[in-house]
């Protein structure tokens, strides 16, 4: 019996230790492998993610802006539909009319924060200044598109004008740091209301198809708008850019291009180090962020895009 209990092969305990820790190195390097792909996998999809966000608002904003100056015409004709709107069109130089209610199709407010829907302030009032989270920031610019439309089931008004206005507002950052806070990209669209108690009618955002301060996307960073004649000349050349209240408002019926830049960040931090050097944005306006770095570890991803406003000035 000894002898055949002998005979019998097996490890000793050397050689079980010896597998064990060769199965823990294996094991250790292939954790460590999987770690560090799923990392740079990660890392590719969420800069994939903020670059498709980001150009999906872009795209939105372009079709918008192609609307500006736009203006349906009634085709076949069977019911004696008048061709003329017969809308009061407003220029923005009225007495008490201001900027917030012209006609015009696009008009740019350079680094101004909110927006508030015309019916919900006094007549002849602008939007109250909303202060910016930091000092050093130049966001945002807000835009104003005008555009006509047709709806000829409305008893009351059958032609139709709507104004749709982008904005910016200041979010604060989830971890309560002052920062850290960004901002978010806004939308109103209102309609012109022709009544007998308002001279010259309002803009309301009370109609079916109506809203106001819609978020549209969040951890906005900057957003800016140039506007360009047929020719290519900077219409806001030397400060002096077209607006309804002032000499050079002419210049909104000359605007052929928008050049729309839109910088977005990451919703948490991407990189694990700072950057060496403070990183700088790149905008349409080289002088925007003259001197002001970005000391953080925020992955940024800014989309760049000239629009043609076929709808303008024929």
């Amino acid at each position: 019996m000894n002898r055949k209990l002998n005979k019998i092969s097996g490890v000793t305990l050397i050689e079980l230790l010896v597998g064990v820790a060769v199965t823990a190195l294996m094991m250790g390097a292939m954790f460590a492998s999987y770690t560090a792909v799923n990392s740079s996998y990660k890392q590719v999809t969420d800069k994939a993610r903020i670059s498709s966000s980001s150009r999906d608002i872009v795209g939105m904003m372009m079709k918008d802006i192609r609307l500006a100056g736009f203006k349906y015409y009634y085709g076949k004709n069977d019911e004696g539909i008048p061709f003329a709107d017969n809308l009061t069109h407003v220029t923005g130089l009225e007495s008490n009319r201001g900027i917030i209610d012209s006609h015009d199709p696009i008009i740019v407010l350079r680094d101004i924060l909110g927006y508030s829907a015309a019916d919900t302030l006094p007549p002849g009032t602008e939007p109250p200044i909303i202060p910016k989270n930091r000092s050093t920031d130049t966001c945002c610019d807000l835009i104003h598109i005008v555009y006509g439309d047709f709806d000829k089931n409305d008893p009351i008004q059958q032609y139709k004008r709507y104004k749709i206005t982008y904005f910016a507002l200041p979010i604060k950052s989830e971890d309560g740091d002052p920062d850290n806070d960004y901002y978010g990209v806004y939308k109103t669209k209102e309609s012109w209301i022709e009544n007998d108690t308002t001279p010259m009618g309002n803009w309301t955002s009370s109609c079916e198809e109506c809203y106001t301060n819609q978020e549209v996307r969040s951890h906005l960073v900057d957003m800016e708008f140039l506007l360009f004649d047929e020719n290519g000349h900077h219409l806001w050349k030397d400060g002096d850019y077209p607006l309804p209240d002032n000499d050079n408002r002419a210049g909104l019926y000359k605007i052929r291009q928008v050049d729309m830049s839109l910088t977005f960040r990451s919703n948490k931090e991407f990189f694990k180090n700072k950057p060496k050097q403070k990183k700088f944005l790149k905008t349409l306006n080289r002088d925007r962020y003259t001197g002001v770095g970005l000391d953080d570890k925020y992955l940024r991803d800014n989309v760049v895009v000239s629009v043609h406003t076929r709808n303008i000035g024929g």
